[in-house]
């Protein structure tokens, strides 16, 4: 009888495992739940939960994917394009064999952040400071596009300034070809300076790190050989929340609804986004101006939306410029349209084919997680019953709704943070 009872439990427990390395993480919060001071909120409860996890229990992600400092523009493209990431660490060429981290890698590249500097080059250089010697050659290079990126708004009669040709003649400049990642764009891929957390630094410091601080992705660095150990995204900590559901912990968070805990943020009168019928690169504009990571394209004259483009999607125009051939303008619609029909022939699971994912405000944050981890999308689109928005939520505001910042958390932990470059414009 006592070995049948045996039997069962060990049966139970094997049901019960964790189905996911993040669900194994989830275990280690759910026990360390269960011993809190019930005084405490859940929200108290969360923080000290994740305070207690050092960051190495963080699961792995795949690595190896490194770019050299003397990188040409092109090269890092190539690199991260063939390897389908959005970003990878540059490592300095110079450094020696026993280097620190701080010395070895200089920062890291985004895609999103190529698309910043370009626009920045593009720019007319300002009255009060002297012209840029690349802006110049690049205004030289490409012609027109001085003009398109400028800091005023483009409108439906700019259209023609992007025509289909607009990118490949960018793609096969010299200008493109020529410039070094490290040596030219050095410090103006970044909207936060590059810092590594220790592998012994607490999971809620990570967790700020990409909320609060707005960092898209954290290194974690082995002191030991002065490499990284692991690099966790925004999307890596949704995708260990899905793997949560069922934890008392996640449970007592998740099944609140969106309204409960103050999403979205903003009004409908404040949702920064694109119209249909204007240049793409006006989206790409209002992501640099605003600090965002992606826009709406709304219907010309409406309030629906009818897809998003975000900063990863600058890699269609450079990497594949040549979709783009038969249009005499690179629309916001048209630049939708030409990358669903690459997709199709050559990706047919990327989540820009699965269109616009949208949701009320009746919905609880768990659902809500658990799309944006299946669809692997970075937002989600709130509609109102008419389909029309109401507002936007980004991974970065459900991991700010997970943890908050304890009065003076941080002290000098900024201090000392690898320098940023003289011409750093961030």
């Amino acid at each position: 009888m006592a070995s049948l009872q045996l039997r069962r439990e060990s049966s139970m427990d094997q049901q019960e495992s964790p189905r996911s390395p993040e669900a194994k993480l989830g275990m280690k919060v759910e026990d360390l739940w269960g011993v809190q001071e019930p005084k405490l909120s859940p929200n108290e409860k969360l923080n000290a939960c994740f305070e207690s996890i050092p960051v190495s229990a963080f699961p792995l992600a795949p690595q190896g994917i490194e770019i050299k400092s003397d990188a040409s523009l092109a090269e890092a493209v190539q690199i991260l394009a063939q390897n389908k990431i959005l970003s990878a660490p540059v490592v300095d060429v110079n450094a020696p064999d026993d280097a620190t981290w701080i010395d070895r890698y200089i920062g890291i590249v985004e895609f999103a952040g190529i698309a910043i500097w370009i626009l920045q080059q593009s720019e007319p250089p300002s009255p009060r400071s002297p012209s840029s010697p690349s802006g110049t050659y690049f205004a030289v290079s490409i012609n027109g596009m001085t003009s398109a990126v400028g800091l005023g708004t483009l409108g439906p009669e700019d259209a023609s300034i992007t025509s289909g040709d607009f990118f490949e003649a960018l793609t096969s400049s010299k200008f493109y070809k020529n410039t070094k990642v490290v040596r030219d764009i050095s410090g103006t891929f970044r909207w936060a300076p590059f810092l590594a957390l220790q592998k012994s630094n607490s999971f809620l410091t990570m967790l700020l790190l990409l909320s609060k601080y707005k960092m898209k992705s954290v290194p974690v660095v082995d002191l030991g050989d002065g490499k990284i150990n692991n690099i966790i995204t925004q999307s890596a900590v949704i995708h260990m929340l899905a793997e949560c559901t069922g934890f008392h912990w996640f449970e007592s968070w998740g099944t609140k609804k969106l309204l409960e805990i103050g999403l979205p943020t903003m009004s409908p009168k404040e949702i920064i986004k694109v119209h249909e019928d204007q240049p793409v690169l006006q989206a790409f504009k209002l992501m640099r101006k605003n600090r965002i990571g992606g826009v709406p394209v709304v219907e010309s004259g409406g309030k629906k939306a009818i897809g998003n483009i975000s900063l990863r999607d600058v890699q269609f125009l450079l990497t594949a410029p040549e979709i783009y051939r038969d249009y005499r303008s690179i629309t916001a619609k048209n630049f939708l349209i030409a990358v669903k029909n690459y997709l199709e022939k050559h990706d047919k699971r990327s989540p820009m084919l699965s269109g616009t994912v949208t949701c009320k405000r009746e919905k609880t944050i768990k659902e809500l997680i658990q799309t944006l981890d299946s669809e692997k999308i970075h937002r989600m689109y709130v509609v109102d019953d008419d389909g029309n928005l109401e507002g936007v939520i980004t991974l970065r505001d459900i991991i700010s709704r997970l943890v908050h910042e304890p009065h003076g958390y941080f002290g000098d932990f900024f201090d000392g943070v690898l320098p940023l470059p003289e011409n750093c414009r961030v």
